[in-house]
Parts: C-alpha cells; sequence; structure tokens
C-alpha cells in the first residue's frame, strides 16, 4: 500500500488574504474555494508539477483527537524545484519576499548555492507561516 502526502493543512487568518497570495503571489493553481458545510470554507491550491495540495481552512473544526494549529505555527515545510535561481526570481517578480540562496557549508548556513541537495531559500505568508525550498536534482518523476 502506497501511503502519499497529498494534502496540507495551512493555518491561516484571512482566507482571501490568503487565496490571494499563494494563488496570485506564488503562482499556484487554486482546486477548490467552497464552503463545504455552514460556516466552513476550504481552498485548495497546488503549487506547479506537486502532487501535494496546501488547505487553507476556515471554521473546520479539528477533527477529534487531533490539535488545532495557530495561524503562523507551519515553519519549514519544503518545497523542491530543480532550478532554484529561476524559482527565486519568478516569486521576487510576483512581489513575495525570498531569503538569499545559502546552502550548508563548513561554518554553518553561507550564501550561494551549494552542491547537489544543499542550495536553499525562504519565504513566509502573511500569517508568518514559513517555507523552505530545496533544489532538488531531477524532477521527482525521474528519481
Amino acid at each position: 500500500m502506497n501511503w502519499t502526502l497529498e494534502v496540507v493543512p495551512v493555518p491561516v487568518t484571512d482566507l482571501d488574504r490568503a487565496k490571494d497570495f499563494y494563488g496570485e503571489k506564488c503562482g499556484f493553481t487554486v482546486d477548490l474555494d467552497d464552503e463545504v458545510a455552514p460556516g466552513t470554507r476550504i481552498v485548495q491550491l497546488t503549487p506547479p508539477g506537486s502532487r501535494c495540495s496546501l488547505a487553507l481552512l476556515s471554521g473546520m473544526p479539528p477533527m477529534p483527537g487531533t490539535k488545532e494549529m495557530t495561524p503562523g505555527t507551519l515553519q519549514n515545510l519544503q518545497f523542491c524545484v530543480t532550478d532554484i535561481e529561476a524559482a527565486r526570481d519568478d516569486l521576487l517578480s510576483r512581489g513575495v519576499e525570498v531569503s538569499a540562496i545559502q546552502h550548508v557549508g563548513a561554518t554553518g548556513w553561507e550564501d550561494g548555492k551549494g552542491g547537489t541537495w544543499n542550495s536553499f531559500m525562504t519565504f513566509t505568508d502573511p500569517d508568518g507561516n514559513g517555507w523552505l525550498v530545496q533544489e532538488a536534482p531531477t524532477e521527482l518523476t525521474e528519481r
């Protein structure tokens, strides 16, 4: 049996602002924007080429036995791209504040690209949820 990660809930305070950030600024596809029950709205977006989507939720009670995340507490999940410089340029051109590209070196985090699997950048959404972007050597389907 395959276990696939297909949806990541992202805690946000304002669905429309978050939808604009991820959809317009980041360029993710809006797959769903629906009130699934009275007072419960879900906006689901998918990054280009990804099999995993982000779910922005409003009014959704936590499932029994789980905890609710506060907006801004989701940190360090990673997107992978095959050209980190092009991805950074694209985000910057869309108005997203993105860190410099860095890698782990002999003294810790150092500026610039590193070797294979060792180039990263970061960005945050309007609520402070923080994302890492890592450069992968090939598309997932080729690994």
